[in-house]
């Protein structure tokens, strides 16, 4: 019994690491998952490189064409869209 009470600090420790830490991370990148996969032509994004720009093309699975200037469009990796500023509505039809 004594060798279970020396390790009842340690496994306080774990679930309370598990509740600060692990959790809220694995809910963060669930939520990033889903902004990703909701992106579609016409949203405004910005970049973890810190580039604005509106999507024009969602290529594939893993990438989309973003237009930074008139006339001038990047390849971007999906999962590097940190934020989505603002949304289109979906064409209804």
């Amino acid at each position: 019994m004594e060798a279970f009470g020396q390790f009842v600090p340690l496994i306080l420790i774990f679930a309370i690491m598990y509740f600060l830490l692990i959790r809220p991370q694995q809910k963060k990148v669930k939520d990033h998952k889903a902004m990703v996969g909701a992106l579609r032509r016409g949203d405004q994004v910005v970049t973890q490189g810190g580039m604005i720009g509106k999507v024009s093309k969602v290529k594939d699975d893993d990438e989309i064409e973003v237009e930074i200037a008139q006339g001038v469009k990047v390849r971007v990796v999906k999962s590097t869209v940190a934020q989505v500023l603002s949304k289109t509505e979906p064409a209804e039809g």
